[in-house]
């Protein structure tokens, strides 16, 4: 899109959210805020080199929600007309005087508004049609199927490229717009053996610059690898071994984190780490650190959902919890400060202890790498863990087998503190940056 496009399009988006704040104001609401977004791009996926889908997406929509003396309506409408906005504002407002109330919706308090809007650099358009995309998925299945003989089959890939407009506003006078672009490629592979024995596995690329992409030939041969890898996997025997997730499943191990010390888990009292502010969660030297206007960053943002400035901060410092995050609803409903995570975290960075993740191996000795997690077998209220796994056998410190078909099993907590060391070589491909995670002893069980 043409800059003079964008601006055009920006302005017209901020005009709606102002029409929609101005109709509650004059229904006499207590407050109001109005969020709008436009998205638009093609996703293409092809399978076994044949175009399987092409969409192409262009939609958008506008959300109003209003308070009346602690009572909350929403409603939303796709018409940016005048007359569809002051019904969606209307219906809002009725939906409000229906619904019991609650001291604590509301607003952000209007002292914690982004002031500063830092260039982050997170738009990039890019021209690209769906021939381009599909040829881009076809060369990554092309790069993966000839990559080795015993690669059988593709799975299916998949391209993308998408650009957004989101629009907020409220009542305190707060309204910005923001621009954002996310390119993808993706490709999963199926293996298979002299035996029969048959493997999946992909990789994949993302990133908000189409140009930062690793190659079609690159992602191929990633996902062919990995799933040559796995060829000849089987079961091992059931036993307590160190345990190395991989940058992809340390991310979700964080990923747990997150939902631990999110306001919602910590009023429902849903979490097993309630009342953990200023305790000794992991070892002394871990440490997160959150960089929300990180230039480029897949999670960059100079404020969140509800307008609240976001800011730089450790969440763990010398492996203790400085902060839960917390929404205006969730703060009030704690007593605590707004942290300004409405919609999400900004970017974590997980510190390392120095190693690079082949050192790990070594350190490890004898041990399982998890490459692959499944199930839901998370409990957030105790922090049981407990859940299927995939990933190489490893004998004094060099990978033996692949395996698979075991469970891995513990309780978030002490794998939290049992964390034994982090690689250096992050994987940035999503709102946590972390290298691979080595554990303490787990219960794995096989046979």
């Amino acid at each position: 899109m043409a800059q003079h496009q964008l601006d055009s399009e920006l302005s017209h988006l901020q005009d709606a959210v102002s029409m929609a704040l101005d109709c509650a104001k004059q229904l006499g609401t207590s407050a109001a805020e109005t969020a709008i977004s436009k998205q638009q791009g093609f996703s293409v996926g092809t399978r076994n080199k044949e175009v399987e889908t092409v969409e192409f997406n262009k939609d958008g929509a506008l959300g109003i929600t209003v308070y009346r003396d602690g009572c909350k309506g929403s409603s939303s409408t796709s018409d940016l007309s005048p007359e569809a906005i002051k019904q969606a504002v209307k219906a809002a407002d009725d939906i409000a005087k229906l619904t019991s109330q609650d001291p604590c919706h509301g607003l952000a308090d209007a002292e914690l508004m982004a002031t500063e809007f830092k260039e982050l650099d997170l738009y990039h358009p890019q021209e690209l049609d769906a021939a381009e995309l599909t040829q881009l998925a076809i060369d990554a299945e092309t790069a993966m199927l000839d990559f080795d003989k015993r690669m059988k089959a593709s799975d299916g890939a998949s391209a993308n490229a998408h650009t957004g407009i989101k629009v907020y506003g409220n009542s305190h006078g707060f309204i910005q717009g923001r621009c954002s672009s996310r390119y993808s490629l993706s490709c999963v592979g199926i293996g298979e053996d002299e035996q029969g024995g048959m493997q999946r596995d992909y990789d994949y690329t993302v990133a908000r610059k189409f140009s930062e992409l690793w190659t079609p030939e690159v992602v191929g041969k990633k996902a062919a690898e990995k799933t040559v890898n796995r060829l000849g996997a089987r079961k091992i025997a059931t036993a307590k071994m160190p345990v190395l997730l991989t940058p992809d499943i340390a991310t979700g191990l964080i990923g747990h984190l997150v939902g631990a010390i999110s306001g919602s888990s910590l009023y429902r009292k849903s979490t097993f780490l309630l009342d953990a502010i200023n305790t000794q969660i992991f070892p002394e030297w871990f440490s997160i650190h959150e960089q929300p206007h990180l230039v480029g960053g897949l999670a960059s943002a100079n404020y969140d959902s509800e307008g609240v400035a976001t800011t730089e901060r450790n969440i763990i410092e010398a492996g203790q919890l400085m902060t839960y995050l917390l929404t205006s609803y969730s703060a009030r409903k704690l007593n605590l400060p707004n942290t300004g995570h409405a919609g999400g975290i900004y970017n974590w960075t997980v510190s390392d202890s120095g190693q690079t993740f082949d050192e790990l191996v070594k350190q490890m000795g004898t041990g399982l790498i998890v490459t692959e997690v499944m199930g839901q077998g998370v409990n957030p209220v105790t922090g049981d863990y407990s859940r299927g796994a995939g990933g190489f056998y490893v004998e004094n410190g060099e990978i033996v087998h692949p395996v698979e078909e075991v469970t891995i099993a513990g309780n978030l907590k002490s794998m939290f503190s049992g964390i034994q060391a982090v690689a250096k070589d992050r994987d940035l491909r999503s709102s946590v940056r972390t290298g691979g995670i080595l554990l303490d002893d787990l219960q794995v069980a096989g046979n």
